[in-house]
């Protein structure tokens, strides 16, 4: 499953400039808030779930590679945070959903 399959599927709002989403496959999920959490567990192409939606999570999306991060529960990084995601190749979508839900949709799909 593509990560375009995955936004329409779970009607998120692309935040960043759009890359070429039908060539992203994502190979995972992690889900945690605690950034250091996500540091040592995520892997490069997972799909990162957080309600966080400061500057550091674009640094620690680049560090770990991940394949994009959904913000959950309306959250909406500033402007600042969306354009230097963009310039790092960040993917930043979002969703009214709260983790949770969004995390049993991927699992749903078949991102294991």
């Amino acid at each position: 499953m593509t990560l375009a399959d995955i936004i329409a599927e779970l009607n998120l709002t692309i935040l960043t400039a759009p890359n070429n989403l039908e060539a992203i496959t994502p190979d995972g999920g992690y889900v945690s808030d605690l950034l250091s959490c996500v540091v040592a567990g995520a892997q490069p192409g997972n799909i990162w779930v957080t309600l966080q939606a400061h500057m550091n999570v674009v640094a620690v999306a680049a560090l770990r590679e991940v394949s994009a991060v959904i913000i959950t529960e309306n959250g909406q990084p500033d402007a600042d945070v969306i354009e230097k995601a963009s310039q790092q190749g960040v993917i930043l979508l979002s969703t009214k959903e709260p983790s949770y839900q969004v995390v049993g949709r991927l699992w749903e799909l078949g991102v294991r």
